[in-house]
């Protein structure tokens, strides 16, 4: 996914690891003593603003679409502490980064408003009548 100096995102757009902070701390929640000692848990920050490798437009779209995951500072910030080595927590951690960018940077197509075949209205209004012709002939006729 990614060679020794840079994480990639997509073909186009890989982060230098240079400009990603990481911090390890103990994991909350449930265990047994390993949980207590070691310093699993890894916290990724990206300086979205300080980065070189984003244009000024791909920065204000991550902000727009990450807004809730960005800290005080304005850095997206990745936790993982679901695995057991600190490596792999930090590698899941990359892995989580670079899928959440690749996704917020996708631009969506734009739909094309269409309109209904004649045959499929047709249809629509066939099915109509015989649902109708249906509950019609279930009901009770007073007498």
């Amino acid at each position: 996914m990614s060679d020794s100096g840079s994480l990639t995102v997509t073909p186009a757009l890989s982060i230098p690891k240079s400009e990603l902070e990481f911090r390890a701390s103990r994991s909350g929640g449930p265990g047994g003593q390993h949980v207590n000692t070691s310093s699993t848990r890894i916290e990724l920050l990206w300086d979205l603003a300080a980065s070189d490798v984003l244009s000024p437009e791909q920065v204000e779209r991550l902000r727009h679409k990450l807004g809730s995951r960005l800290d005080a500072e304005g850095r997206l910030r990745i936790v993982a502490s679901d695995r057991r080595s600190q490596q792999q927590n930090r590698i899941a951690a990359e892995e989580r980064l670079a899928v959440l960018v690749r996704q917020a940077l996708t631009i969506p197509k734009k739909r094309r408003a269409t309109r209904p075949t004649a045959a499929s209205k047709e249809r629509r209004l066939s099915e109509k009548k015989r649902r109708s012709e249906k509950k019609r002939e279930r009901r009770v006729e007073p007498d």
